[in-house]
């Protein structure tokens, strides 16, 4: 798979029942595979962070991104969605 098909999606906030079933979710209905899953809960506060493949996607960037951001309002989160190439650019060493 080329990277440039990539999304890099994270999620912070208190944690609760139904954060990955709604998150995957979103992801489901667009089409949008989860190649990658790296979850924990610090201290009461959920973060999760997923790596994406995009490019089968049914709708496209904006809307994948407002769609999550829905979810997110709804479920008390934060979530952050990013090319994998921004991402790499901006935490290189």
């Amino acid at each position: 798979m080329e990277e440039g098909n990539r999304l890099i999606i994270s999620v912070l906030g208190h944690d609760r029942v139904g954060i990955i079933y709604g998150i995957s979710g979103v992801l489901a209905n667009a089409n949008v595979n989860i190649l990658d899953i790296s979850q924990t809960i610090l201290q009461g506060f959920f973060t999760m962070v997923m790596v994406v493949d995009f490019s089968q996607s049914t709708v496209d960037l904006a809307e994948l991104k407002r769609r999550l951001d829905e979810k997110g309002q709804e479920l008390g989160l934060q979530v952050t969605v990013q090319h994998e190439d921004i991402f790499r650019y901006m935490h290189r060493i």
